[in-house]
Protein backbone atom coordinates (compact mmCIF):
# COMPACT_ATOMS: atom_id res chain seq x y z
CA UNK A 1 0.00 0.00 0.00
CA UNK A 2 1.18 3.33 -0.57
CA UNK A 3 -0.11 6.89 -0.47
CA UNK A 4 0.57 9.96 -2.32
CA UNK A 5 0.24 13.69 -1.04
CA UNK A 6 0.06 16.17 -3.33
CA UNK A 7 0.70 18.74 -0.43
CA UNK A 8 4.60 16.22 -0.74
CA UNK A 9 5.23 16.64 -4.22
CA UNK A 10 4.76 20.52 -4.74
CA UNK A 11 7.80 21.89 -5.04
CA UNK A 12 9.54 18.48 -5.57
CA UNK A 13 12.04 17.35 -9.24
CA UNK A 14 8.28 15.84 -10.07
CA UNK A 15 6.42 19.27 -9.56
CA UNK A 16 6.84 20.33 -13.51
CA UNK A 17 5.82 23.14 -15.61
CA UNK A 18 6.92 23.56 -19.09
CA UNK A 19 8.95 26.26 -20.54
CA UNK A 20 5.70 27.73 -21.90
CA UNK A 21 4.08 27.97 -18.61
CA UNK A 22 1.04 26.69 -20.17
CA UNK A 23 0.91 23.95 -17.23
CA UNK A 24 1.85 22.54 -14.83
CA UNK A 25 2.09 18.94 -13.77
CA UNK A 26 1.98 17.40 -10.35
CA UNK A 27 3.32 13.29 -10.89
CA UNK A 28 1.55 11.39 -8.33
CA UNK A 29 2.47 8.06 -9.94
CA UNK A 30 5.20 7.03 -11.79
CA UNK A 31 6.66 4.39 -13.39
CA UNK A 32 9.16 3.32 -10.60
CA UNK A 33 5.69 2.78 -8.89
CA UNK A 34 5.06 -0.48 -10.78
CA UNK A 35 1.46 0.00 -11.68
CA UNK A 36 1.61 -0.01 -15.49
CA UNK A 37 0.37 3.28 -15.77
CA UNK A 38 1.02 7.13 -14.31
CA UNK A 39 -1.13 9.67 -12.84
CA UNK A 40 -0.84 13.47 -12.96
CA UNK A 41 -2.71 16.26 -11.35
CA UNK A 42 -2.02 18.69 -13.95
CA UNK A 43 -2.83 22.70 -13.71
CA UNK A 44 -3.73 24.26 -17.51
CA UNK A 45 -3.59 27.98 -16.96
CA UNK A 46 -6.51 30.30 -18.43
CA UNK A 47 -6.19 31.60 -22.01
CA UNK A 48 -3.21 29.13 -23.09
CA UNK A 49 -3.09 26.63 -26.20
CA UNK A 50 -0.92 23.94 -25.86
CA UNK A 51 0.22 21.56 -28.63
CA UNK A 52 0.38 17.83 -27.56
CA UNK A 53 0.75 14.55 -29.30
CA UNK A 54 1.29 11.70 -27.24
CA UNK A 55 3.03 9.37 -30.45
CA UNK A 56 4.77 7.14 -27.27
CA UNK A 57 1.43 7.21 -24.94
CA UNK A 58 -2.07 6.83 -24.55
CA UNK A 59 -3.86 8.96 -21.95
CA UNK A 60 -7.26 9.81 -20.43
CA UNK A 61 -7.95 13.24 -19.04
CA UNK A 62 -10.17 13.77 -16.60
CA UNK A 63 -11.47 17.61 -15.49
CA UNK A 64 -11.78 18.28 -11.67
CA UNK A 65 -12.00 22.11 -12.31
CA UNK A 66 -12.76 24.59 -15.18
CA UNK A 67 -13.39 24.80 -18.55
CA UNK A 68 -11.89 24.48 -21.97
CA UNK A 69 -11.26 22.55 -25.13
CA UNK A 70 -9.58 19.83 -27.26
CA UNK A 71 -9.28 20.66 -30.51
CA UNK A 72 -8.53 17.22 -32.71
CA UNK A 73 -6.07 17.72 -35.43
CA UNK A 74 -7.15 15.34 -37.73
CA UNK A 75 -10.70 16.34 -38.65
CA UNK A 76 -10.91 20.03 -36.40
CA UNK A 77 -13.17 19.05 -34.09
CA UNK A 78 -13.20 20.91 -31.09
CA UNK A 79 -14.38 19.19 -28.27
CA UNK A 80 -16.45 21.19 -24.80
CA UNK A 81 -14.49 20.51 -21.93
CA UNK A 82 -15.85 21.07 -18.39
CA UNK A 83 -15.78 19.89 -14.57
CA UNK A 84 -16.55 16.39 -14.05
CA UNK A 85 -16.35 15.13 -18.01
CA UNK A 86 -13.35 12.74 -18.63
CA UNK A 87 -11.49 13.10 -22.38
CA UNK A 88 -9.64 9.71 -23.96
CA UNK A 89 -6.96 10.29 -26.41
CA UNK A 90 -7.07 6.64 -27.69
CA UNK A 91 -5.44 6.97 -30.67
CA UNK A 92 -2.38 8.78 -30.19
CA UNK A 93 -4.59 12.00 -31.24
CA UNK A 94 -2.54 15.30 -32.03
CA UNK A 95 -4.56 18.22 -30.67
CA UNK A 96 -4.83 21.33 -29.20
CA UNK A 97 -5.66 22.04 -25.42
CA UNK A 98 -7.19 25.48 -24.93
CA UNK A 99 -8.10 26.45 -21.57
CA UNK A 100 -10.69 28.99 -20.65
CA UNK A 101 -10.35 29.20 -17.12
CA UNK A 102 -7.90 27.46 -15.43
CA UNK A 103 -8.42 23.60 -15.03
CA UNK A 104 -7.24 21.07 -13.23
CA UNK A 105 -6.93 17.68 -14.75
CA UNK A 106 -6.25 14.36 -13.06
CA UNK A 107 -4.24 12.46 -16.35
CA UNK A 108 -3.66 8.80 -16.68
CA UNK A 109 -0.60 7.75 -19.07
CA UNK A 110 0.00 4.12 -20.70
CA UNK A 111 3.05 3.54 -20.56
CA UNK A 112 3.52 5.53 -17.51
CA UNK A 113 5.76 8.52 -16.88
CA UNK A 114 8.94 8.60 -15.60
CA UNK A 115 7.98 11.91 -13.37
CA UNK A 116 10.24 14.51 -15.23
CA UNK A 117 9.35 14.27 -18.81
CA UNK A 118 8.15 17.46 -21.03
CA UNK A 119 6.94 17.98 -24.36
CA UNK A 120 9.12 18.07 -27.02
CA UNK A 121 8.74 20.61 -30.15
CA UNK A 122 6.08 18.34 -31.44
CA UNK A 123 4.65 18.17 -28.62
CA UNK A 124 5.46 14.44 -27.76
CA UNK A 125 6.65 12.83 -24.34
CA UNK A 126 9.74 10.43 -24.80
CA UNK A 127 9.39 7.06 -23.90
CA UNK A 128 11.69 5.06 -21.51
CA UNK A 129 12.25 1.86 -22.15
CA UNK A 130 14.09 0.71 -19.76
CA UNK A 131 13.28 -1.48 -16.70
CA UNK A 132 13.39 1.06 -13.76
Amino acid sequence: MKVVKLADVIGTEHDVKNEDKTWNSRRLVMKKDGMGYSVNDTIIYAGTETHIWYQNHLESVYCIEGEGEVETISDGKVWPIKKDEIYVLDKHDEHLLRAKTNMRMVCVFNPPLTGNEVHDENGVYPVDDSDE
